[in-house]
């Protein structure tokens, strides 16, 4: 794929997971038989997969072991056409460790390997990898400087800054969030970023039920001059405009219904949720941003239908 111009760069993690399934999540000391798969995952890579799936032209930075998960990881990428920037690393490729149950909730250690690799310096000579795009996209399970390299090329790139700010015991300083032009936090992170920037401490089962005017309140408080989606489970997510105009909105706040779905695997629909917003800002720049919000929304949805994380994103096009 040299030479195309990306709709869509992903810089971020990629893991190998390690998935472990049964009736319910094992109480601490507890031993429980289940059974066990093992595929592709990672932050980053599922949602270069989704992007990609989604109709997006892709482009994913990472950091990779010489090993079988980074052999894994070139396969599949080509396997979807997604064209490939990797920095070798002398450690093992990332892993996660996955736990999940029969009502789709999970549980999730990473072990980063490669992943803690990946460094400003290499991030900052993608400069090519970054002409034409739309839209950049980091999560926070790669180093901070990384992070910030990936989102400061995307402001000089003239493409939109779009932080996941996930995990939620990931550090999002300052800096970061000047960085960024929209920014994705779940209702953890979210919470997590407002208790540590001082705006306030609320618990996360709250935050979906704080009226709009509050909510919308505290997304200006801790992004200013940006966009912040505030995705919200099974009631939605929200939205808060610093510049509605920018969008196609005219509203500076709204709700969007979740999707409904008949649920089998949680694991990784943020990831699709957040690689379908980047896939449609990039192929309908013209639709309105609720638009695309309904349309990420629909996409996560679909991608709990099925186990898995990488694999199990839905081959559902933006712009169709």
């Amino acid at each position: 794929m040299a030479g195309v111009r990306a709709g869509v760069v992903v810089v971020g993690s990629f893991n190998v997971d390690h998935v472990w399934r049964a009736t319910r999540l094992a109480r601490p000391g507890e031993t429980l038989a289940g059974t066990y798969s093992t595929g592709p995952g990672g932050k980053g890579f599922n949602q270069a997969i989704a992007a990609r799936r989604a109709g997006a032209e892709v482009r994913f930075v990472c950091a990779l072991g010489d090993d079988a998960g980074g052999a894994l990881a070139r396969e599949l990428a080509a396997a979807d056409g997604i064209d490939l920037h990797a920095q070798a690393s002398t450690a093992p490729t990332g892993t996660a460790g996955i736990y999940t149950d029969d009502a789709g909730r999970n549980s999730i250690v990473i072990g980063p390997g490669a992943n803690a690799a990946l460094d400003a310096l290499f991030v900052e000579g993608q400069a090519h990898a970054l002409a034409g795009a739309a839209v950049v996209l980091a999560q926070l399970e790669s180093p901070r400087a990384a992070v910030l390299a990936a989102l400061a090329q995307a402001r000089r790139a003239g493409a939109l800054a779009m932080l996941n700010p996930a995990p939620a015991d990931a550090v999002v300083d300052a800096e970061l969030l000047a960085c960024c032009d929209l920014l994705t936090p779940n209702e953890s992170e979210f919470a997590a970023l407002l208790a540590a920037h001082g705006h306030a401490v609320i618990a996360d089962e709250a935050v979906a039920a704080l009226d709009d005017g509050a909510l919308h309140a505290l997304c200006r408080a801790l992004l200013p001059r940006g966009t912040v989606v505030v995705t919200l489970g099974g009631a939605g997510c929200f939205v808060s405009h610093a510049e509605p105009t920018r969008f196609g909105d005219a509203a500076a706040c709204a709700r969007i219904q979740a999707h409904p779905a008949r649920v089998v695997d949680t694991t990784g629909a943020g990831d699709a949720f957040n690689g379908a917003l980047a896939a449609a800002i990039a192929l309908q720049p013209q639709r309105g941003f609720g638009t695309q919000l309904r349309f990420a929304s629909r996409y996560a949805a679909a991608s709990t239908e099925a186990p898995g994380a990488a694999l199990a994103m839905p081959r559902l096009r933006a712009d169709a």
